[in-house]
């Protein structure tokens, strides 16, 4: 039988009610329901004082993004792909673009500390919140035990006489004390921090440019690009696996997303600080990595002596070797401090979801995650114990989930995004947006982001990343369901008990 068009079109009578009224009532009830979920998500998270400015919001991020692998391991990617580093890191920063695109969208409609963890239990599902939390959790706090750890030995150059286990004890002390202090003194002192790397990294841009030039110095010029082994001395394989060193070089700049929940003014704040602070970081990896296999022969580059030594060594800068020490300490400790403050909020976020002990969402006077702080500290010194005492086996794995945890974290953010772009475009909800219409920029991101992660296999140093990866997202599926279980058996005994 034919319906007739009127009952369809909603114009006449009681067919309207069971055609079209009855259909728009619960699609706006199950709209209200998921507004009223979001909402009470963010809600939940509420406490944090809004005091960072755009300024700050942006230094932390480059104070989380840069710690020591610019000054020190950078020569990795040059061992790679040879001078075609460049384009290594050049596709290395889109990715990165499409990332951020999808992480600024999500933080700005929901400023929260919990950031792409909570999205993706808002968008996805409990459990992956739960995993994506969780894993970079243990991500950060192996990162600042590490950092923590290099500190101390960076420190015996100028002290060889002192423990370096003294130094780990006193700089700890002082990165968990800063963590405490109100939000707005932790960013000040970030920012200044931060504002170390920043002026060093300029003044090697300069001064690198000037060599190559020749203003002031006797000209090096651009041969180094093509004398050995020519630009792609390695192939395009190279600089495939060399995108691998620059995706890791760009993790930590998702710290914008956390700090959207502290900042005065998230929806100015956390747009501008993605734009500034990949703009700084293009420019400072694409800019200082051209310079240096301009400067240095790329086959002489090695990983006993920082490129940024070499040149201002080159320059004539006195005690150049002294003056790098002191940069890559304080960038180690800004990176530690910063970092913290990621894992911190992280565990903040997962207790007021009910994942962890309800005594890590609270907050002191100031408003800051004091419990949450002491025990991210307390999973860097494990990080620490296990890196001294079992090196090459259990401390290993971790540095493979570590390594793990970075893309994956990445590519959940991506997932996360399409889930949002479609309840968005189903609830018909205006909102600011920063990456191309469509889908295209995250799914091509999350393939990007498939291929560095399984490319890791070939490359040595990150070999150990497949291995320890999917193990832990196994471990983490089981502990989830442990807890998911002993959730419902806590509310079934409440309600029995009620009864």
């Amino acid at each position: 039988m034919t319906v007739p068009a009127y009952r369809l079109s909603g114009s006449w009578g009681s067919g309207t009610s069971l055609l079209g009224c009855d259909a728009m009532t619960e699609l706006a009830r199950e709209e209200d329901r998921l507004k009223k979920n979001e909402e009470g998500l963010v809600q939940r998270e509420a406490g944090l004082q809004q005091q960072l400015s755009p300024a700050q919001v942006a230094m932390i991020a480059l104070g989380s993004t840069i710690g020591t692998g610019l000054f020190l391991t950078s020569a990795i990617s040059v061992k790679l792909a040879g001078p075609a580093v460049i384009l290594s890191f050049a596709a290395g920063a889109l990715i990165t673009l499409t990332v951020m695109w999808a992480l600024a969208e999500m933080a700005v409609e929901h400023p929260a500390a919990g950031s792409f963890g909570l999205y993706a239990e808002m968008y996805l599902h409990p459990w992956a919140g739960f995993a994506t939390r969780y894993t970079y959790w243990l991500c950060l706090v192996i990162v600042i035990g590490s950092e923590v750890a290099a500190s101390g030995i960076y420190c015996q150059f100028w002290f060889p006489n002192i423990p370096s286990w003294l130094w780990i004890c006193v700089f700890s002390i002082a990165l968990v004390y800063i963590n405490t202090l109100s939000i707005k003194n932790f960013g000040t002192i970030e920012f200044w921090f931060a504002m170390i790397k920043v002026v060093t990294i300029a003044a090697f841009l300069i001064l690198g440019t000037a060599l190559v030039l020749g203003f002031g110095f006797p000209r090096i010029g651009t041969g180094n690009f093509t004398a050995h082994g020519g630009f792609f001395p390695n192939g395009w394989k190279g600089v495939g696996l060399g995108v691998i060193t620059a995706i890791f070089s760009f993790l930590g700049l998702e710290i914008v997303g956390v700090t959207a929940g502290e900042a005065a003014d998230p929806k100015t704040a956390v747009p501008r600080a993605f734009r500034r602070t990949l703009a700084f970081l293009a420019l400072f990896y694409l800019g200082g990595l051209a310079l240096v296999v301009a400067i240095v022969p790329w086959e002489q580059i090695g990983l006993d002596k920082s490129p940024f030594v070499t040149v201002f060594e080159k320059v004539g800068i006195p005690a150049a070797s002294h003056v790098m020490n002191f940069v890559v300490l304080t960038a180690a400790l800004s990176s530690a401090l910063c970092n913290l403050y990621f894992a911190a909020r992280l565990l903040f976020s997962l207790s007021r979801g009910n994942y962890a002990p309800a005594a890590l969402g609270k907050l002191n006077k100031r408003g800051m995650p004091l419990a949450a702080v002491l025990a991210s500290s307390l999973g860097m010194a494990a990080a620490m114990l296990l890196n001294l005492r079992f090196k090459n086996s259990a401390f290993l794995y971790l540095i493979g989930v570590a390594f793990f945890g970075g893309p994956f974290i990445w590519l959940m953010t991506l997932v996360t995004h399409i889930a949002f772009r479609r309840r968005m475009k189903w609830e018909k909800k205006s909102y600011t947006r920063f990456a191309p219409p469509g889908y295209w920029s995250s799914v091509i991101g999350l393939i990007s982001l498939l291929g560095v992660l399984i490319s890791t296999w070939w490359v040595r140093d990150f070999h150990v990343t497949l291995l320890a990866g999917p193990p832990w997202i196994a471990f983490l599926t089981l502990c989830y369901f442990i807890w998911r279980a002993y959730q419902r058996s806590k509310t079934a005994n409440g309600t029995v008990e009620n009864e």
